[in-house]
């Protein structure tokens, strides 16, 4: 008997966001493959820095909220299609030295076996405030 592969739904980009706003990496990471890999929007390569693996993708999430500890990612939108996601955001932060940031953003996701293979995200280039 083989068992069906849950599909990734809206609701589960949903719950992402939630876990991204409640800073929870436990849950963050139930939502990721073993195998996972994170694009992030800065970097020194072209695609950013790519994190491969779930201890160094676990590590970068975690490294977001060390530098905005209070990140929140604001009204979101989503949607799924096949093995592709998007999730469309506004990111509202503060660094250590006071200064506030507040852009538009998206993630691509490419899913498999009903969790997120590959976050790559995207942020628009703002000078802080």
């Amino acid at each position: 008997m083989q068992t069906a592969i849950p599909e990734v739904t809206t609701e589960f980009l949903e719950a992402f966001a939630a876990a991204w706003n409640r800073h929870d990496v436990d849950a963050l990471m139930s939502f990721m493959t073993e195998d996972c890999v994170f694009e992030s929007s800065a970097g020194a390569d072209a695609c950013g820095t790519r994190y491969v693996g779930s201890e160094a993708v676990r590590a970068a999430f975690a490294e977001v909220w060390a530098v905005f500890p209070d990140a929140q990612w604001a009204h979101a939108r989503h949607f799924v299609h096949g093995d592709r996601g998007v999730s469309e955001w506004t990111f509202l932060g503060t660094r250590a030295d006071g200064s506030r940031v507040e852009v538009h953003g998206c993630d691509l996701f490419t899913l498999r076996g009903g969790k997120i293979l590959l976050k790559n995200s995207y942020r628009k280039s703002r000078s802080p405030s």
